[in-house]
């Protein structure tokens, strides 16, 4: 993705229930019938989930949806229980239902937030991450870049350490259970931002030849299978560059420590990233401002989806195949990785308007299709985050009511707090970022 990349935590003011939806039908939420197995299961577990949270889910009657073919407007507001369980971790609700067992730090003293918030954009607080974990992950993955991966020269430290990856990954990832788990993500975070800059952006990085780097930079991610003579030079060209050195070594791990099936998902959305790195750069190379709806399509592909997608592997739990693929929690975790990525555009806009030639974002992109000033291209961008927003809270709450399953509970919260701590990530980092005056 492009990034201009503890103890239990605190529970966080009531969210705002989602605004009204605007005049005109919305999509209906649609959820296909999980295997029988699964909704039985549901069932017989509705007693386990009001003890692990204080919801009593609705028992599923029929297979279909209890919200199917209903306009999203016109779904009833989730309960109080309901909301909670999308707001984040807290207590039993999280501690309940992780299969791992969790390393408790010391109690650290409250630390407050740098950076200010943009103003009007939508988004909740987050408990300051626990600055134990941040230092420990910090310690880690700095280790492994230099003593691992080689990843990157002498002159590039105050980068890497301006990135504050282990305060990033904590914010996001408070239930993981273990440090070893926090390190899952960071890695592959890294990872993929090493991929973004030495291949496509600041550090050398290039729309020529793109397309043949990330092909083979995925084989790191989704093995070569070749014959006999052929494979010793493939398994050699994983070492030849820092992007493909960082990818190898942060798969190998995740592998080890995820299920067969969640690594599988990790690829497909790692292929989807890549896909989004290439529409761009075909639009660099033909000096092509897009549309408005074609650039949020671009966007859709080239984010953040990869990380909120392993929530679970990294919470030390699995949400299964079947219930992943949902066409409506595939929505969510959609406009998460939607809503997300526009707020890195939103807070690097000035880091990439002083930056040399011209670099796409979403008020970049607005002002010159859309004809509107600087400023007013900025704020309407604030706007078509805070949509998408309200839009993943609802979808959510909806899925949440559907799917009363403990580990689509669980992972629709874990999403819920990877979002709100991403937000956290980029208001506090104010080594790369700094707002514009428009207020």
């Amino acid at each position: 993705m492009t990034v201009d990349t503890g103890p239990e935590a605190q529970p966080e003011p009531p969210r705002q229930a989602s605004r009204q939806a605007p005049p005109g039908p919305r999509p209906a939420v649609q959820i296909t019938s999980p295997a029988a197995h699964v909704l039985a299961e549901a069932a017989a577990r509705a007693r386990d989930i009001k003890a692990a949270t204080g919801v009593r889910p609705p028992a599923p009657s029929s297979p279909a949806s209890p919200t199917a073919g209903i306009p999203a407007a016109e779904v009833p507001r989730p309960s109080a229980d309901v909301e909670r369980i999308l707001r984040g971790p807290s207590g039993l609700g999280t501690a309940g239902l992780s299969m791992a067992r969790r390393e408790e730090p010391p109690t650290p003293a409250a630390v407050p937030a740098e950076g200010d918030p943009i103003p009007g954009l939508y988004h909740h607080p987050v408990p300051e991450p626990d600055p134990v974990r941040v230092a420990e992950v910090s310690r880690r993955i700095k280790a492994w870049a230099l003593d691992e991966v080689d990843l990157y020269p002498d002159d590039w430290e105050d980068q890497f350490d301006g990135f504050h990856v282990g305060r990033y990954m904590v914010a996001c990832h408070p239930d993981a259970p273990t440090v070893d788990h926090l390190m899952l993500a960071t890695r592959l975070m890294v990872a993929e931002n090493a991929v973004d800059d030495c291949y496509c952006e600041d550090h050398g990085g290039s729309p020529i030849g793109l397309g043949g780097r990330l092909l083979l930079a995925h084989t790191a991610l989704d093995a070569l299978h070749t014959t006999r003579e052929y494979q010793p030079r493939w398994a050699e060209s994983l070492h030849s560059d820092a992007p493909r050195r960082a990818y190898r070594s942060a798969m190998e791990y995740f592998v080890q420590a995820a299920s067969a099936s969640q690594a599988d998902r990790l690829r497909h959305d790692m292929a989807r990233l890549h896909m989004g790195y290439l529409a761009e750069a075909a639009w660099a190379q033909t000096d092509h401002v897009p549309e408005v709806w074609e650039y949020l399509a671009m966007r859709q592909f080239n984010n953040f989806r990869p990380c909120p997608t392993i929530t679970d592997a990294v919470g030390g739990y699995e949400l299964p195949a079947d219930l992943h693929a949902q066409p409506a929690l595939q929505r969510v975790i959609a406009l998460a990785g939607n809503a997300t990525t526009i707020v890195n555009d939103l807070y690097s806009y000035t880091k990439e308007l002083a930056s040399p030639g011209r670099h796409l974002n979403l008020p970049v992109v607005i002002a010159e299709r859309e004809g509107l000033s600087e400023r007013e291209a900025y704020l309407k961008a604030v706007e078509v985050h805070n949509d998408l927003m309200h839009d993943f809270e609802a979808e959510a709450a909806a899925v949440a009511v559907a799917l009363p399953v403990p580990s689509v509970q669980r992972f629709l919260r874990g999403v819920a707090v990877w979002v709100d701590g991403n937000h956290y990530w980029h208001q506090t980092n104010t080594f790369r970022y700094s707002l514009p005056d428009f207020w």
